[in-house]
C-alpha cells in the first residue's frame, strides 16, 4: 500500500473487529505496511471489542457488521457514545442500502465493501484521518437519497429500543435460550425474561418469530 500520510510522533492507534480470523490477519499485515498507523489489537465479537477499546484507547476501528453476540452497528453506537472523537469504518460483504444508513445513522464514518481493491482501503483511511466520510463506490449510488429520505419519516418503536434491549433482541434471534442469555450478558434469568415481555409489548408481537424479523429489519442479524 502507497504512504497515505506523514508519519507522526505518535502514530494513528488501529483495532480490527472481525469474526474471521484469516481476514484479521490479511488486514493487519496490510495496515502494518502504512507509516503512521499501528494495530494495537484484533476482536472476534461485538463484546470483546468493547472491553478492548476501553483498554487499548484506539484512534481507528474497523469493523465487520456480522459478528455474534454484539454485531458491528451496536458496537459502533456505543463506542461512538462512549469514547467521543473515535472513528469507526465498517468493512462489510452487505451492499443493502439499508445498512449502510444504519451505519452513518450510529455514527460509523466509512463504509468499505470486503471485496474492494487494497487501494480503496487506502483512500477511505486517508478521508477518514481528514475528517471526512467515505462510502464505497459500489454503494454509494442512491445510498445518500435512500438516507436523507428515511431520515425523514417518523421513527417506528424500533428505534426507541435500549442498547440492553437491543443487546437481548440480538441473542434472542440468534437462537440462544433465556437461560444462556443470562449466562452471556450476566444478568438473572427473571431480567432476561422481564426484558423479552417488555420487547414483545414494546414491539407490539406475540411470539419469538415476530422478535427475529425486528432484529433482521434492525440489521442485528442477517440471514
Amino acid at each position: 500500500m502507497a504512504h497515505i500520510m506523514k508519519v507522526p510522533m505518535n502514530p494513528m492507534r488501529v483495532l480490527l473487529a472481525d469474526d474471521h480470523t484469516l481476514l484479521r490477519a490479511g488486514l493487519r499485515k496490510l495496515l502494518e505496511s502504512v507509516p503512521g498507523l499501528t494495530v494495537v489489537g484484533e476482536a472476534g465479537d461485538g463484546l470483546q471489542l468493547l472491553k478492548l477499546a476501553e483498554q487499548l484507547k484506539p484512534h481507528l476501528i474497523l469493523m465487520d457488521i456480522s459478528m455474534p453476540g454484539l454485531n458491528g452497528l451496536e458496537a459502533t453506537a456505543r463506542l461512538v457514545k462512549s469514547m467521543p472523537g473515535i472513528r469507526v469504518m465498517i468493512l462489510s460483504m452487505h451492499q443493502n442500502a439499508e445498512y449502510v444508513r444504519r451505519a452513518l445513522r450510529h455514527g460509523a464514518v466509512a463504509y468499505l465493501l470486503k471485496d474492494s481493491a487494497p487501494m480503496e482501503l487506502e483512500l477511505a483511511i486517508t478521508a477518514v484521518l481528514r475528517g471526512e466520510t467515505y462510502l464505497s463506490p459500489a454503494v454509494s449510488k442512491g445510498v445518500l437519497d435512500d438516507y436523507v429520505h428515511r431520515l425523514r419519516e417518523d421513527d417506528q418503536p424500533s428505534e426507541h429500543l435500549s442498547p440492553r434491549q437491543r443487546e437481548v433482541l440480538q441473542l434472542i434471534a440468534e437462537g440462544l435460550s433465556t437461560k444462556d442469555i443470562a449466562r452471556r450478558l450476566d444478568l438473572s434469568v427473571k431480567t432476561v425474561e422481564t426484558h423479552r415481555t417488555g420487547l414483545m409489548r414494546q414491539l407490539d408481537v406475540h411470539e419469538v418469530t415476530g422478535l427475529v424479523r425486528h432484529a433482521l429489519k434492525l440489521g442485528l442479524v442477517t440471514l
